[in-house]
């Protein structure tokens, strides 16, 4: 059996005697400890909070399997999320980062865990709080820092912003508010024309959830059944306004009325993960849309220019930090369960931070795109054609 033995030593030495001759050391102290490595846990099973549902028989299962690999897995990307996400709150304050800037420290549960309930094959759209989703769908902390900081090297050229980014089977970031819901929709009736077993998660914030183009959206999804999991990622807070005075019914997974919802707590990984994947099964069997709610909780403001305490307390924000933080909560677990020790979960954690300060190193030395890529890209494979009204004294040729 593999052990570590950690050895400290504490050597204490006397000083030189009057006559010059050299005493002799007082003692050794040796303090030795084992860890054992080769007796990891491989596996465990945790009992988690049951879902409400809605026009349901059952829900997803109460207990969910943790593999250690899948474990490190999911606190790497978590870690990777929030240190990026706090990263660029420093940036911004610096004004590195400019514009509009929404960022997900909370609500990491939500993006990793619906990520492990599907493929990556599956496609998702989302709002503008799109970092985390941009780096489970595929994206680089590299790209997605140089893309917040407007440079070339950024994931969408650095003409995306912090709302606009994509990657393969990854349609955004969208600015609008609940804009991307009938898009999403309109990807899984994609899905479905093509016969390829696929889905599309469609998500969207509390703040949205009374747009009525969520609710035609409703409608058509469920009379074409489409194989589309709508994702309402209930933060508690639309902008600044509190749920219970923005919503008549803050019951949001039953907000489709004729549509199955669940609603999830979304600040534990394997409630997500779990639901997640009901979810996609309930899809791909070709019953039609489902709603899930996840209840979550965001640790910034809505945005940068929101401090976030003008309308719920410090005191609310540190106790869901201390009671229901996704990472402490899935740290504890494999803690407790012998699947890690605390200096491995710590190496993690410096290795996350090295890799989000050379992102940001990047993201602030590499050049801005030129001039003459501003109209580029305007058309999918498209000859040059000249763009009119850039400016007066220049004309332009967009390129595909």
């Amino acid at each position: 059996m593999q052990k570590m033995i950690t050895v400290i030593s504490n050597v204490l030495r006397g000083s030189a005697t009057k006559n010059g001759a050299k005493a002799v050391s007082e003692g050794t102290r040796v303090v030795v400890s084992a860890r054992t490595y080769a007796d990891f846990t491989p596996q465990a099973t945790f009992d988690i909070k049951k879902c409400d549902v809605h026009r349901l028989e059952e829900g997803p299962p109460v207990q969910a399997v943790l593999t250690r690999e899948e474990g490190l897995q999911y606190y790497r990307t978590m870690q990777t999320v929030r240190r990026m996400e706090l990263k660029a709150d420093q940036l911004y304050k610096q004004k590195i980062i400019r514009g509009f800037c929404h960022l997900y420290d909370g609500q990491e549960a939500c993006a990793v865990g619906i990520e492990a309930g599907i493929n990556l094959t599956d496609h998702l759209i989302t709002a503008y709080r799109s970092h985390g989703y941009t780096l489970t769908r595929g994206g680089t902390v590299k790209e997605i820092m140089a893309e917040l900081t407007g440079r070339r090297g950024g994931i969408a050229k650095g003409k995306g912003g912090s709302m606009h980014m994509y990657t393969k089977n990854f349609y955004g970031g969208n600015g609008i508010v609940g804009a991307q819901v009938p898009l999403g929709a309109g990807v899984a009736l994609a899905c479905k024309y093509q016969g390829n077993n696929e889905l599309c998660v469609t998500l969207y914030g509390d703040g949205a959830a009374n747009q009525g183009q969520i609710f035609e959206t409703y409608n058509m999804a469920s009379l074409w059944k489409l194989p589309c999991i709508f994702i309402c990622e209930n933060n508690k807070y639309g902008m600044g306004t509190s749920v219970e005075r923005a919503s008549a019914s803050t019951d949001y997974y039953k907000r489709g009325d004729f549509i199955p919802g669940l609603r999830v707590d979304g600040m534990d990984l394997l409630c997500v993960r779990e639901a997640t994947k009901f979810a996609a099964d309930h899809c791909r069997s070709g019953k039609g849309p489902i709603i899930i709610e996840l209840q979550t909780y965001r640790y910034h403001g809505h945005s940068m220019s929101d401090p976030g305490v003008s309308y719920r307390t410090r005191e609310e924000i540190q106790e869901v930090r201390s009671k229901s933080d996704p990472i402490s909560m899935l740290k504890d677990r494999m803690l407790t369960n012998n699947m890690a020790t605390v200096e491995e979960l710590k190496e993690i954690d410096v290795e996350v931070r090295k890799e989000i300060d050379d992102a940001a190193q990047f993201a602030t030395t590499d050049p801005e795109p030129p001039l003459e890529d501003l109209c580029n890209h305007l058309f999918y494979n498209e000859p040059p054609m000249e763009v009119r009204g850039t400016n007066p004294w220049m004309k332009l040729k967009s390129v595909s």
